[in-house]
């Protein structure tokens, strides 16, 4: 029987506002007890300046020709950790950190994903040791290197199922800037895959025809008119090449030229009914979980509940923070990856077979 290890999670999703934190104390398999959450928000100007290196980096050469601006970026963020870690510890003695970084650049057909974020240094600031660059063994394992949060869906499911809060066969659908689900059977098999935008599309409209960084509730979208032609047309000539071929997306897949012209309203409820159609084409027939910043959006889920059939819950439900499963994700990897478990699969992106990753920096 391992032992349980207690893990601080990091999560800087794309949506650039801050980062998520998590401690959980778990066995890296079916025990899992959260301890802590909280948000940190980046200053306006860091969450900018995220955007705009993220949107300037479109193919590989942009890592080089942006590499000083990167590394810039990449120490901000890295000591911005540090800061959240080294307060969190005054409070609790955490043994690990899992760092997932910042993603500037995820390429699946190039076998390119890029996070930034110093493991060796947030290690040596925080005296922790620091498991980092998750994405890599499986990449060169033949994965896509995404979605990683998968195993611990599964895990999480399976604890709730023996506490009898939930029925299986069940999905789990994480609605971040990129949307992914996690699928399970009666026999906790699982499958995942990303299926399409989450937030992406939407933050992108909104951050570039207003002063906001996300539609909150779907505000705008509720305000605004579906544009069926723009509707339409973008299904027809964008979903069946992109999307439907690849089991992993980045934010980089997606743009939001074909609504230039329309209000910030109707571009709002357009890109927002857009994301629920395309993410419906991939949901399959079990009972769903909702879980990340999407769920907030009431534009989208409902939206989404009319185009499919599935029961739709939100994971706060059953008494969990629906903000932090990603951040306690990353815990959950670092505490799998210090005990050479695999943190990925072949029914997950795509490896050849079970792979452990993560780098483990210790600072001795």
């Amino acid at each position: 029987m391992k032992k349980n290890l207690l893990a601080l999670g990091f999560m800087s999703g794309t949506s650039g506002d801050g980062v998520d934190t998590s401690i959980i104390n778990s066995n890296g398999e079916d025990i899992i007890d959260v301890k802590y959450n909280r948000f940190d928000p980046y200053p306006t100007k860091l969450t900018k300046k995220i955007h705009r290196i993220k949107e300037n980096i479109l193919e590989m050469q942009d890592l080089l020709k942006y590499s000083s601006e990167i590394k810039e970026l990449e120490l901000e963020i890295t000591n911005f950790h540090a800061g959240i870690a080294t307060k969190i510890s005054k409070e609790v003695n955490y043994e690990l950190i899992g760092f997932h970084g910042h993603t500037i650049y995820h390429n699946t057909d190039e076998k390119i994903s890029k996070q930034i974020g110093l493991g060796v240094s947030l290690s040596k600031i925080t005296n922790k040791t620091v498991v980092y660059n998750f994405r890599q063994e499986d990449i060169k394992n033949g994965g896509e290197g995404a979605p990683l949060s998968p195993i611990y869906h599964v895990s999480l499911v399976k604890a709730l199922f023996r506490k009898n809060k939930i029925k299986i066969p069940i999905s789990i659908l994480n609605i971040g800037g990129i949307a992914n689900i996690t699928e399970i059977d009666n026999d906790f098999n699982f499958n995942s895959r990303d299926i399409g935008p989450g937030n992406c599309l939407i933050d992108m409209w909104i951050r570039k025809n207003s002063n906001k960084f996300f539609d909150e509730n779907g505000y705008y979208a509720e305000k605004g008119k579906i544009d069926k032609f723009i509707f339409d047309q973008y299904l027809d000539n964008y979903y069946y090449s992109k999307i439907n071929s690849k089991r992993s997306l980045d934010t980089n897949d997606f743009d939001i030229s074909f609504a230039k012209g329309l209000s910030l309203e109707n571009g709002s409820a357009t890109i927002t009914s857009l994301t629920s159609e395309l993410l419906s084409k991939k949901i399959g027939n079990n009972d769903i979980y909702v879980c990340g910043g999407g769920r907030k959006n009431k534009f989208l889920i409902n939206s989404l509940k009319e185009k499919i059939s599935n029961k739709i819950f939100f994971i706060d439900d059953l008494n969990i923070n629906g903000d932090y499963i990603e951040s306690q994700a990353f815990a959950f990897l670092a505490i799998r990856s210090y005990l050479k478990l695999p943190i990925s699969f072949p029914s997950t992106t795509n490896c050849n077979d079970p792979c452990v990753g993560g780098i483990i920096a210790r600072n001795s």
